[in-house]
């Protein structure tokens, strides 16, 4: 079989974006809207074009999305001088929690054959591995 980190990595890729669909449809969430739905959440009050950087989506993109999400209810946005903030509404709080806990039951899940420690290594060899692609940039 494949055994590259590309294969690895695309293959739990797939596996997390399927796991969060479905528990996220059972909430009216689907998956593109997990991070813009994260970002508000940890960061209320900001602004379209600050979650549109922080997360590098494109415009157009970040504006439905967005949109999408004020339609839904999850999403309240208002008028502060020139531009608008986001804040989470009541079914967006709840989403939020749902969100946020969709990554540590997966992880839960996932990691389930490795002891503590090797989940720890894990972690460490991954985050060296993402810091050496950061400073290639």
């Amino acid at each position: 079989m494949f055994q590259t980190f590309a294969f690895y990595s695309t293959a739990f890729y797939r596996e997390f974006s399927a796991y969060t669909a479905r528990v996220l449809q059972s909430i009216g969430l689907n998956y593109g809207a997990l991070f813009p739905l994260i970002y508000v959440g940890k960061h209320p009050g900001c602004t379209p074009s600050q979650l549109v950087h922080a997360l590098g989506l494109d415009w157009g993109y970040g504006q439905r999305s967005i949109q999408k999400l004020v339609d839904d209810g999850f999403i309240c946005r208002t008028k502060e001088g020139r531009s608008y903030r986001l804040e989470l509404c009541e079914k967006g709080r709840h989403a939020f929690e749902v969100s946020h806990q969709v990554f540590f039951d997966w992880d839960q899940q996932m990691l389930a054959p490795l002891t503590q420690e090797e989940r720890g290594q894990l972690c460490q060899l991954l985050e060296k591995v993402r810091k050496g692609q950061i400073q290639q940039e």
